[in-house]
């Protein structure tokens, strides 16, 4: 009696004991259910948003770069149609690095890189120009590619040919093509060197002059 007893108390204690010890059953996962994941950025009210591209003068981000050497060399020779070949003898002089005294290229703008472009962007200009004019081929030019054949009297050019020479030459030099007041300063610009390079009997110059101011503008320069 006493041991049917004992193994009826063991028999209660142990499941009594399994009881307290079973953990609770876990929820069927269903199917395409995913757990929560947490929002790695935090609280995204306080993310501190963009600032206005107008107050920033057209652009959000990095401060523009100038040019390396070898970058204004290929921009160049696409843009104009030719090569600066004095620009390698005044490479060092533009910021490009020698490796002995200086081991990282200079792309800040400055006086210097400013004098020395102006020098190459006046010899390029020049020299395309008058490549330009004497080429009747239009598929062969690079300045004057909208303009008529036989390139003549640049003074006689109508409103719409003036505005299509210049936003081939600014899309070419810049790769945004000029519009609105800017595009009605560089037509009387135009219109002002043509009938100068008239009188001089020197029509290239009318194409020269806009090549210079472009390749020196900021535009071209940085990126």
């Amino acid at each position: 009696m006493r041991r049917l007893l004992l193994t009826a108390l063991l028999a209660l204690a142990t499941g009594c004991t399994q009881g307290s010890v079973d953990a609770p059953a876990k929820p069927v996962p269903l199917d395409a259910q995913l757990d929560p994941v947490p929002n790695p950025h935090g609280n995204t009210d306080q993310i501190d948003p963009l600032p206005d591209p107008e107050a920033q003068g057209g652009s959000v981000g990095r401060a523009p770069r100038r040019l390396t050497v070898a970058q204004l060399k290929e921009s160049i020779r696409i843009a104009v149609g030719m090569e600066w070949d004095e620009l390698e003898s005044r490479a060092q002089s533009l910021g490009r690095a020698d490796y002995a005294l200086i081991t990282s290229e200079n792309t800040e703008p400055n006086l210097v890189f400013a004098r020395f472009l102006d020098d190459g962007a006046r010899k390029v200009c020049i020299a395309q120009a008058q490549k330009d004019i004497a080429q009747a081929d239009v598929g062969l030019r690079t300045l004057g590619r909208t303009l008529p054949s036989p390139m003549s009297d640049l003074t006689k050019l109508t409103d719409a040919q003036v505005d299509e020479t210049l936003v081939y030459l600014s899309t070419r030099f810049w790769g945004a093509p000029l519009a609105g007041e800017e595009l009605t300063r560089y037509a009387t610009f135009f219109r002002k060197a043509a009938a100068r390079a008239e009188t001089l009997k020197k029509r290239d110059q009318a194409l020269a002059v806009v090549c210079i101011a472009m390749l020196t503008d900021s535009r071209f320069i940085t990126y």
